[in-house]
């Protein structure tokens, strides 16, 4: 029978790892927004090098799309299996390999190598995301506030810097070649120094005890001393979770939420500047002006947001966001002119900005579920990804760009009607401390919950040490690599600075494979 959701949360630990791993993540978030936009603003220039045209450019970028589908849906077992570590560590690689098979293509006017490039792309990005989701969700867990938003926004920001970086390296006359390698050394670098602080998951004995428990169905046939024995039930268990959540009604509801979400903020990356240049009869300038406008409000909410959400709720945030995205669709496909269009770009915007962040955190609301459940709802995405520029372009083809993004409204209408599934399944207040659970799921009798130690509050961090710890880590960054920054630390050393809750006998998500 398909793994019952744990009721169980990890311990936190203390303020200071929390912290850092945020703003680490915050940067690979960012990082990867760059990455993308660096080389996709150099488009023009690669189908020049390439002799290509726009049908074929078309073809090309969906093999990305195809490498991201047919790998996010096994994203999730493999992180099971291997730990969020060992696959954010194999996405490095895989994100190097792609962007030298990128240049490659270039240098040689090889499309079969800037194809595999664009594949490698999209399988790393795929890779990459359910481990990095993962860990987001771990951050708000242990902050108590939603901050999943302000990741995604970092993602968002990165892709204008690197639309930026891109039109400065082609205004300034920088082959294509040179930028990719200066990318491909910048994102290395980057990683190598950002990745091994951004994992926090642990599961501990009593998780793994109440996991078992719920696999056996209750009745007791595992034994008891089994369930506290090491990494080979705890694996079975999660693999178990990780086949259990294509199962999962909840997970699924949550993947067509996410899936509208994505529908919705990728139809205007792709069609929203055609759209303005062909239904106003606008320069290309003034429609990449417009779209502008979309990224830019999408951005301020994701930042903004957060509040809202701690406020209301996430089934009301949605709600809401849905009557924005409904009504900016609306002002752009009907309105008499561009300003009023472009009013409703940015409550599009606003729209736009939450859902798939708060998908996101619904479907990570459970620690042992989290990495199985994150690739179920990211692999709806990606066939959103995959569906949607063909389709829409079909239908563009006919009534025009600007009418048929209209028919985005549809999918926003079916997230409105799915909204009451991320709720989360029992509010991380309520969940009893994980050292206090009993191999039956009880807290035992003489054991009294300690929910001040559960609780990372910024407020109690020394302002001095977290100055300077960004401080050493901005000049890590931005330094050369020495020696000791290229060589990952063993995956037993990343636990130093965690509380004694997580001490020797805790076990890293899939760590020991």
């Amino acid at each position: 029978m398909p793994l019952a959701s744990s009721p169980l949360a990890p311990p936190a630990p203390v303020a200071r790892t929390v912290i850092r791993a945020r703003w680490h993540l915050m940067g690979i978030f960012t990082l990867m927004g760059i990455m993308m936009s660096s080389w996709l603003s150099r488009l023009p220039s690669i189908r020049d090098a390439l002799g290509l045209d726009e049908a074929q450019i078309g073809v090309v970028l969906l093999v990305g799309a195809v490498g991201s589908l047919l790998t996010v849906a096994a994203s999730g077992p493999l992180v099971t299996r291997f730990g969020g570590l060992r696959m954010m560590h194999i996405a490095t690689t895989g994100f190097v390999a792609a962007m030298l098979l990128l240049t490659g293509g270039v240098v040689f006017a090889s499309v079969p190598m800037l194809a595999a490039g664009i594949f490698l792309n999209g399988v790393s990005f795929a890779i990459n995301n359910v481990p990095l989701n993962v860990e987001a969700s771990a951050v708000e867990r242990r902050m108590r506030r939603t901050v999943i938003p302000q990741f995604h926004a970092g993602f968002s920001i990165g892709a204008l810097l690197g639309t930026l970086m891109g039109a400065g390296a082609s205004w300034a006359g920088v082959p294509v070649e040179v930028q990719f390698l200066a990318t491909t050394a910048g994102l290395l670098a980057w990683r190598l120094i950002s990745v091994p602080k951004i994992i926090l998951d642990t599961i501990t004995p009593a998780e793994r005890a109440a996991a078992a428990h719920a696999l056996s169905g209750g009745s007791g046939d595992v034994p008891a001393p089994a369930l506290d024995a090491g990494p080979r039930l705890s694996r079975r268990v999660r693999l178990a979770a990780s086949l259990g959540a294509w199962r999962e009604k909840r997970t699924i509801m949550l993947g067509f939420v996410i899936m509208a979400a994505s529908l919705s903020e990728g139809s205007a990356n792709d069609w929203l500047s055609i759209a303005v240049v062909d239904g106003f009869g606008k320069t290309e300038a003034l429609g990449a002006l417009v779209f502008g406008v979309f990224v830019g409000s999408m951005t301020v909410f994701r930042i903004a947001g957060t509040r809202l959400i701690d406020a209301h709720g996430r089934v009301r945030v949605v709600r809401m966001s849905g009557a924005a995205a409904l009504t900016g669709i609306a002002l752009f496909g009907l309105a008499p002119n561009l300003l009023i269009a472009t009013i409703g770009v940015a409550l599009w915007g606003f729209g736009a900005a939450l859902v798939f962040p708060i998908g996101i955190a619904a479907a990570s609301d459970d620690p042992l579920h989290a990495a199985a459940r994150v690739s179920v709802v990211t692999a709806f995405a990606s066939m959103a990804s995959l569906a949607a520029p063909p389709l829409l372009g079909l239908v563009a083809n006919q009534i025009g760009a600007r009418y048929a993004l209209t028919l985005i409204a549809v999918v926003v209408i079916i997230s409105l009607s799915l909204a009451k599934f991320v709720e989360p399944e029992e509010p991380v207040a309520e969940r009893p401390d994980p050292r206090n659970v009993a191999v039956d799921g009880s807290a035992p009798e003489d054991s009294e919950p300690d929910a001040a130690s559960h609780t990372t509050d910024a407020a109690d961090l020394n302002a001095d040490d977290v100055a300077l710890d960004l401080a050493e880590d901005i000049l890590a960054v931005v330094a050369p690599l020495g020696a000791e920054a290229a060589v990952v630390p063993p995956m037993d050393q990343l636990d130093d600075e965690c509380a004694d809750p997580c001490g020797p006998t805790t076990e890293r998500i899939g760590a020991n494979a």
